[in-house]
């Protein structure tokens, strides 16, 4: 059994430029492209999104690709303006040569310390997990019938692509302190990342209230 750390990783932002390329889409609307100077999209898309225009940042998307447990993938596949791609629970055989080695991967609960009887118990339970997954699985039983007994903390690897429009959505909801613990703890630094790389787009979530815990 092997206990990882959840995390996310930016593999693609469409277009290469994304700035100029949104700053052209958006100067089509006033056929103002003769204005476009060095610096002018941040100036430009600065006052477009003060005033509500949100509609011009869908056409730059970001492909980013999350290790996190299925409780987490859960939440995350209810965004209906993305497309999404997650390791299946039915064809991945974990035990043999689909996997690395021959043991699960469980993501650690943040809300638990390491220290505590709580961890201890889920640690527990995981184990047990695993020991009934790879009992059924040397008794005969398909992958898609042995995941019965898979958890929530069961780690999952899936990637999203969305338009940054439905980026700042997504990170709305879930960096919101009402959002879960292990939601946040992966949506947090994300938000920072793009808006290290975006800060007229991203700027708001560059200092969120509060690191998940």
């Amino acid at each position: 059994m092997r206990i990882v750390e959840p995390g996310h990783r930016i593999e693609a932002i469409m277009p290469n430029d994304p700035m100029v390329h949104l700053e052209r889409c958006t100067r089509t609307c006033y056929r103002s492209e003769g204005k476009i100077t060095d610096g002018s999209a941040e100036a430009l898309l600065t006052k477009v999104l003060i005033n509500g225009h949100g509609s011009v940042i869908e056409h730059a998307s970001a492909t980013v690709r999350f290790i996190c447990d299925r409780g987490v993938s859960h939440e995350l596949v209810r965004h209906r303006l993305c497309a999404i791609s997650q390791e299946s629970t039915r064809y991945v055989r974990y035990c043999g040569s689909d996997t690395e080695g021959h043991e699960l991967s469980f993501v650690r609960p943040c809300f638990f310390p390491k220290s505590s009887e709580a961890y201890h118990r889920w640690g527990n339970a995981m184990a047990e997990a695993e020991c009934s997954y790879m009992s059924l699985l040397a008794m005969g039983a398909k992958p898609e019938e042995a995941r019965s007994v898979l958890p929530n903390s069961l780690r999952t690897e899936l990637v999203l692509t969305a338009n940054f429009r439905e980026w700042r959505h997504i990170l709305k909801l879930r960096t919101s302190k009402r959002a879960h613990p292990q939601m946040r703890e992966i949506m947090i630094p994300l938000g920072q990342d793009l808006a290290r790389r975006f800060p007229v787009i991203f700027g708001e979530f560059l200092k969120n209230e509060g690191e998940a815990k």
